[in-house]
C-alpha cells in the first residue's frame, strides 16, 4: 500500500479534537471556525460507514464562514481538505456570470474539482508502479544509446550483374483525363565478351550464386558466432546500464518522439458541451499526427521523460476516473471565496444583476444536488461539502438569496487579528515568517537573528497599522516584513558571510518612518 494511501486511512480516523490540533500547526486561533469544520469532516467519515440506504438520505452541512480577508478562511479549508486527502479547489464567485452571459458558468467548479481529483487519483496510482515504470524507462533509453545488434540485410551486387540503362522519356495522355503520365524507356541486358558470349553470361551465373552465397553467410552466421556476437551485446548492454545509474552518461543526447501540447487555444464555452467539443479536438488532433514531435534531450532529461510516459501506460484511465470519480462525490470540497461580493445589498428596484442574484440563482441547484457532465462522466454534486465566506462588510449575509442562505445551515464567524495573533503567527506555526525569512537569507549565507522584544515590536506595529488603515489581517505581516528586510534582501549576495541582529532599534530604524507618515503608510504598508 502506497505512503499517501496509508496516510489517508490514518487521517480518516481522527476525532475532531485531534483534526483541530492538526489545523493548530498551521492557523492560529479561529476555535470556532475549525471546531465547525473538524465537525464536518468527521460526519463525513462517519456517513461512509452507515449502510447504503440511509447513507444517501445525509446531505453534508454546509459552512458559511464571515470575516474581515487574512484571518484564515481559505487557509482553513485548504489544510482541512490536505487533512483528509480529499479533492479541494477554491473559486471566486465574482467570476461567474450567470447562464447565457459571457463569462464563466458556475457548473465550470464541478468540472475543475473533478479534474483536480483526476490529478490526485493518477499522482496516486501512478506512484504504485514507479518501479515497473523506472525499469521500462531504463531498458527504452538504453535501447536508444545502444541500438540492437541484428545486421541490416544488405543486397549483393554481383560484379557482373544486369545492366539498365535509360533510353528516352515520353507523355502519355489518358482519354478523360487533364493531367499527363511522364514515363522513362529503360534499356535491360547483360554485358557480353568480345570474343565469348556463353561464357560472360556462365560467368555472371557464378557471380551471383558467390554472391547469394556471401550474403546467406553474413545474414546467418553459425550458431557459434551468434552465440558470441549475443554475448558481446549483453555484456555492452550491462556496463552502459550500469554506467546509466552511476550518472556517468547524463550529459549525453538521445533522440526522443515525444507528444506535443494540442496546437488548439485554450477556451470555454456555455454549457456542458464544451467537454464533448474539447474532446472531439483532441481526437481529430491526434488522429492527424500532428501531436507527435522529434527532439534531442540530455539522458537525463530523457529518462524522466520516458519514466513519465511508461507510468502513463500503465495506468488505467478508466480506473483512475471511476476512483476520482468516486472520491469526488463522496469527500469532495468545494470553497466559494467572495461570496458576499454577489449578495444584493438594499432595493433591488434596477432589477436582478446577472452578476450577483443571477449567480446565486445558478449556484443554487448546484449546492442543493445536481448532476454536472464533465470530460470523465457525469458527477453528482449531492454530497460534495460546500463551504463559502465573505467579508461581508458592505453586505450581509441575510442579503443572500433565502434559498442560498438555506444550504448554509453552519454560519461561523472569525475573529479579527489583535497583536497577540500576530505574535503567535511569526513565531508558532509550521510555516512561521521568521523562520522562513531566516531560511531564505541562510541560503544566502546570511544569518539573522531576531531578538524577542523585536517579534513582538512587528506584531504590534502591524496591528496599529491595521487599525488606522484597511484591517487586511495576517496579510499586513507580508508587508511589513518585506519593507524591513528590503535592503537587507537586497544586499545579502554582497555582504555574505554575515551575521545580523534584528533589534528594536534595526525595526523603528526601517520602520517607524513609515508608520508615523499615513500618507507613505497607505503605499507602502
Amino acid at each position: 500500500m502506497s505512503e499517501i494511501k496509508q496516510k489517508q486511512e490514518k487521517n480518516n480516523e481522527l476525532t475532531p479534537r485531534e483534526i483541530v490540533v492538526e489545523l493548530d500547526k498551521y492557523i492560529v486561533g479561529q476555535k470556532k471556525a475549525k471546531r465547525a469544520v473538524a465537525v464536518a469532516l468527521r460526519n463525513r467519515m462517519r456517513r461512509l460507514k452507515l449502510d447504503p440506504e440511509l447513507r444517501e438520505d445525509i446531505a453534508p452541512k454546509n459552512i458559511l464562514m464571515i470575516g474581515p480577508t487574512g484571518v484564515g478562511k481559505t487557509e482553513i479549508a485548504r489544510r482541512l481538505a490536505k487533512l483528509a486527502g480529499s479533492p479541494f479547489i477554491k473559486v471566486e464567485a465574482t467570476k461567474y456570470t450567470e447562464v447565457g452571459y459571457v463569462g464563466r458558468d458556475v457548473e465550470s467548479m464541478v468540472r475543475d474539482l473533478m479534474a483536480a481529483g483526476f490529478q490526485m487519483v493518477k499522482q496516486e496510482m501512478q506512484e504504485t508502479v514507479t518501479a515497473e515504470a523506472e525499469k521500462r524507462a531504463e531498458e527504452a533509453l538504453l535501447d536508444l544509446l545502444l541500438p540492437t545488434n541484428e545486421k541490416p540485410h544488405k543486397e549483393a551486387k554481383p560484379k557482373h550483374g544486369p545492366v539498365m540503362r535509360p533510353m528516352g522519356t515520353f507523355t502519355i495522355n489518358p482519354e478523360n483525363s487533364n493531367s499527363s503520365i511522364i514515363a522513362t524507356t529503360l534499356q535491360l541486358g547483360f554485358p557480353i565478351g568480345k570474343n565469348n558470349q556463353q561464357q560472360a553470361i556462365n560467368d555472371d551465373a557464378n557471380n551471383l550464386k558467390i554472391a547469394e552465397e556471401e550474403m546467406k553467410k553474413a545474414n546467418d552466421p553459425t550458431p557459434q558466432e551468434a552465440k558470441e556476437n549475443e554475448e558481446k551485446f549483453k555484456a555492452t548492454k550491462e556496463k552502459l546500464r550500469t554506467m546509466l545509474r552511476e550518472g556517468k552518461l547524463d550529459d549525453r543526447t538521445v533522440e526522443l518522439m515525444i507528444a506535443q501540447s494540442s496546437p488548439f487555444p485554450a477556451f470555454e464555452m456555455m454549457g456542458s458541451s464544451m467537454e464533448d467539443l474539447e474532446a472531439s479536438i483532441s481526437g481529430i488532433a491526434g488522429m492527424l499526427g500532428g501531436n507527435q514531435k522529434k527532439k534531442v534531450f540530455s539522458v537525463a532529461r530523457a529518462k524522466e521523460i520516458l519514466k513519465a510516459e511508461e507510468a502513463e501506460k500503465l495506468v488505467d484511465r478508466d480506473k483512475v476516473s471511476e476512483e476520482a470519480r468516486a472520491r469526488v462525490e463522496e469527500t469532495g470540497i468545494i470553497f466559494i471565496d467572495e461570496i458576499d461580493k454577489i449578495a444584493v445589498k438594499g432595493e433591488r428596484g434596477g432589477g436582478p444583476d446577472v452578476s450577483r442574484e443571477g449567480v446565486q440563482r445558478d449556484i443554487l441547484p448546484i449546492v442543493e444536488g445536481a448532476t454536472v457532465n464533465t470530460k470523465w462522466g457525469p458527477v453528482n454534486t449531492d454530497h460534495i461539502l460546500f463551504i463559502a465566506a465573505g467579508a461581508f462588510n458592505v453586505s450581509k449575509p441575510s442579503d443572500l438569496i433565502p434559498e442560498l442562505q438555506g444550504r448554509f445551515p453552519l454560519r461561523v464567524e472569525l475573529d479579527s487579528l489583535g497583536k497577540d495573533d500576530f505574535l503567535r503567527i511569526l513565531t508558532e506555526p509550521k510555516n512561521a515568517l521568521i523562520k522562513q525569512y531566516t531560511e531564505l537569507l541562510g541560503t544566502e549565507n546570511v544569518k539573522i537573528s531576531f531578538a524577542p522584544e523585536s517579534i513582538e515590536h512587528l506584531a504590534a506595529l502591524a496591528a496599529e497599522v491595521n487599525s488606522k488603515l484597511e484591517n487586511i489581517g495576517a496579510r499586513r505581516l507580508h508587508t511589513i516584513m518585506e519593507a524591513l528586510l528590503e535592503e537587507l534582501s537586497f544586499e545579502a549576495s554582497d555582504i555574505a558571510p554575515a551575521e545580523i541582529d534584528i533589534t528594536v532599534d534595526y525595526v523603528n530604524q526601517k520602520l517607524a518612518d513609515i508608520v508615523k507618515d499615513h500618507d507613505l503608510g497607505r503605499y507602502i504598508l
